[in-house]
């Protein structure tokens, strides 16, 4: 049936909203070209999205042009509202939808996440948003084998939690570097939470290592596990004020038992939900000086670019570049590219990528990356340098990376050159291979696992 009005594209619309499993999820809306113009969140699928398109939406004047431009609509359903937070926002970045219509596209933000340090000799608990350390030499040296839990999706939350288990596990929060047998510990005055019994003031030496280091491990174990028991305790004192009628202490407990719920809100930080500021663990000048030599370059390494190749939904093929500038990523030169010439077969689709990508760099119209790798083997790098073959001007240096062995590859070169697994040049182009392929997959792999349940 041919849809003659906008009245009759918005009713089909409403329909297959309204059909949606009622489960948290992510909604994309796409035009008339399959486009997504729009990334939204939902605690309820179709409560949210048949919302507008019902005869009577106001969606406020920012997003009411968008029922002008929807033809269809995707969705990805999550196992909760906090999945469907990080779902949002990973999307937002990767397809950088139409900005008019996504506010949050502009906003540089990362989640929270909780770290315990390791390399002290009185750990300390703090939050940040930067879990690489990266522009911060202080906290680079405090993350160096720490415990980093996260993302989570609630900052305030999560403040509130530590703040809360301060006073059951009694580490420090406080920034002074504390160094075991310093003489001038026992003159050092502590804050006030040592007096309020929230800390066990190990600025001051009134505990001693061992001792400070088994309450920080249980609490590194209570937040890596189930929070039972604890749980427990204070649904029964809640339950207890509320039979004495001591109704604000009851709200309290049930404030900060809301808290401590809200520590399993997470993710892992090796699910790669923020590469921007997880991928960097690694220190960047390091790893690419390391390149440089490995390689033997005689310029220094300040531009890698990384390709990949996906085979998603039923056979589309779909090419991604990742580019790196100064060891992290700069996630305005990323590029997708929908294969055109051939389906399923990893050459013929590396070949067209790599023609597409430089070819005005071959022509002397821009400059190539100082570093092109290619994920996968020596038919993968061959591919590639059938295409720059084409071009008149040759990049610096080509090289692929293989899975498994994690051999590199360099053109021109009949032995592959391998590394130890610690090598600061590897884990460096095993960071740019690992996001060429998440991103070549982000969004059409969710998609896929979203078919895949039904």
């Amino acid at each position: 049936m041919v849809e003659t009005s906008r009245e009759d594209r918005l009713d089909r619309l409403l329909k297959k909203a309204r059909s949606l499993s009622s489960v948290p999820g992510v909604y994309l809306m796409k035009d008339a070209q399959g486009t997504v113009v729009y990334v939204g969140k939902a605690r309820t699928l179709p409560d949210r999205v048949s919302s507008y398109f019902v005869p009577s939406a106001d969606l406020g004047f920012k997003k009411q042009p968008l029922l002008d431009v929807v033809e269809d609509f995707d969705v990805i359903e999550c196992e909760g509202e906090w999945e469907a937070l990080l779902t949002e926002s990973r999307l937002i970045k990767d397809l950088r939808p139409a900005p008019k219509f996504n506010a949050r596209l502009k906003d540089g933000k990362s989640f929270p996440y909780l770290v315990i340090t390791q390399n002290e000799d009185y750990p300390r608990v703090f939050v940040t948003r930067n879990p690489s350390g990266a522009g911060d030499e202080t906290l680079t040296r405090l993350l160096k084998s720490a415990k980093v839990y996260g993302p989570f999706t609630n900052v305030g939350a999560l403040r509130e939690a530590v703040q809360l288990l301060q006073r059951a596990f009694k580490f420090r929060t406080c920034s002074i570097d504390i160094v075991a047998g310093d003489p001038r510990n026992k003159f050092f005055r502590p804050c006030l939470l040592a007096a309020i019994d929230q800390c066990t003031a190990p600025c001051a030496e009134r505990i001693g290592v061992e001792a400070y280091g088994a309450d920080v491990q249980r609490f590194a174990r209570f937040i890596s596990s189930k929070r039972s028991a604890m749980l427990r305790e204070l649904r029964s004192e809640m339950d207890a004020a509320s039979g004495l009628m001591q109704y604000e202490r009851a709200a309290a407990l049930r404030d900060q038992i809301r808290s401590i719920e809200k520590l399993d809100e997470r993710a892992q930080v090796a699910e790669g939900w923020q590469p921007e500021t997880e991928i960097a663990a690694l220190d960047p000048a390091k790893g690419c000086a390391a390149l440089q030599k490995v390689l033997g370059l005689e310029r220094g390494v300040r531009c890698i670019e990384g390709i990949d190749i996906a085979h998603l939904q039923g056979g589309q093929t779909v090419g991604s570049k990742v580019c790196f500038v100064d060891g992290r990523p700069f996630k305005e030169e990323y590029r997708r590219y929908k294969i055109r010439s051939v389906a399923n077969d990893d050459y013929a689709s590396i070949r067209e990528v790599v023609s597409r990508r430089y070819r005005d760099a071959g022509a002397g119209q821009e400059l190539f990356p100082d570093v092109i790798m290619i994920d996968g083997g020596l038919g993968q790098l061959h591919a590639a340098e059938e295409a720059l073959a084409q071009l008149e001007i040759q990049p610096p240096m080509v090289i692929s990376l293989a899975k498994k062995e994690e051999l590199i590859y360099v053109r021109a070169r009949s032995e592959p050159i391998r590394l130890a697994r610690t090598n600061a040049a590897l884990r460096l182009v095993q960071s740019v291979r690992d996001e060429a392929h998440r991103f070549a997959q982000s969004y059409h792999h969710l998609l896929r696992k979203k078919e895949m349940l039904e």
